[in-house]
């Protein structure tokens, strides 16, 4: 497939849930968003093919998860999906960043009601000059279970198409990437529930980072967008099947 990058605000992807339902789901995104394949340093997920992404290069303003330092990123939002108590959530993802030290930037999973009330922080992710990545040092622990447990940086390796001019560099130590990890979580209660990805810059707008994730599933049943590209306008979009990237652009930052 031949993904598109379009420089954009906002955009809305219809896709499609897999199974006997055959529902059809919307997400919505801000920043820059969409799918890619393997590249640089990062492999196909297990489920190979190709997978999701957000990231920092080319995002906008945001909040992230509200901690006082967040400066600019790119979030994903499914629609809302009807489940059982005991239905199990589960997805891979690999966060990637050419950021780290005090510039910590970092990425999020949640899992929210229909109504954007929070139920649970599913993973956090965080540059780190030691340790774990995942959780994210001084964000929440992460509710669901991971595989693996331990999640550490693998030094360096940071080139990937979708950091653009920020594709194999590093700021300090931390860079790197987490390869690929496994993320399961039980819903306790039965609902109607939205799924919240994000990736956002810390204290800067410097060294970007991003959040790959793929093989969305709600028991075993796939919510990941088909295999097809659609030509996309120039302004905000609504369209079924792909999702788009922003442009890229580099930044540079000085040394306190």
């Amino acid at each position: 497939m031949k993904v598109i990058n379009k420089k954009v605000v906002c955009a809305a992807v219809a896709l499609i849930l897999s199974g006997a339902t055959q529902a059809e789901m919307m997400w919505s995104g801000t920043g820059n968003f969409g799918t890619t394949t393997a590249n640089g340093d990062i492999s196909a997920s297990p489920e190979g093919g190709e997978f999701g992404y957000v990231s920092t290069n080319g995002g906008v303003d945001q909040t992230g998860l509200g901690l006082g330092g967040e400066t600019d990123g790119s979030t994903m939002m499914s629609g809302a999906f009807d489940v059982e108590a005991g239905d199990e959530l589960s997805f891979f993802f690999n966060y990637i960043t050419s950021d780290g030290a005090g510039f910590a930037d970092y990425a999020w999973a949640q899992l929210l009601t229909d109504t954007g009330d929070l139920v649970a922080t599913l993973f956090t992710a965080r540059s780190t000059p030691e340790g774990n990545t995942v959780p994210g040092f001084e964000l929440p622990e992460p509710t669901a279970t991971l595989n693996p447990t331990e999640v550490t940086i693998i030094d360096n390796a940071t080139m990937f198409s979708e950091l653009g001019g920020n594709s194999g560099s590093c700021f300090d130590d931390g860079c790197g990437n987490t390869g690929w990890v496994e993320s399961f979580y039980t819903i306790g209660e039965a609902g109607s529930y939205i799924l919240s990805l994000g990736v956002t810059n810390w204290d800067d707008q410097s060294f970007d980072s991003a959040l790959l994730f793929d093989n969305i599933e709600i028991n075993d049943e796939e919510i990941n967008p088909p295999n097809v590209s659609v030509p996309a306008p120039a302004s905000a979009l609504l369209l079924t099947g792909a999702l788009f990237g922003l442009v890229a652009r580099r930044r540079t930052r000085q040394l306190s």
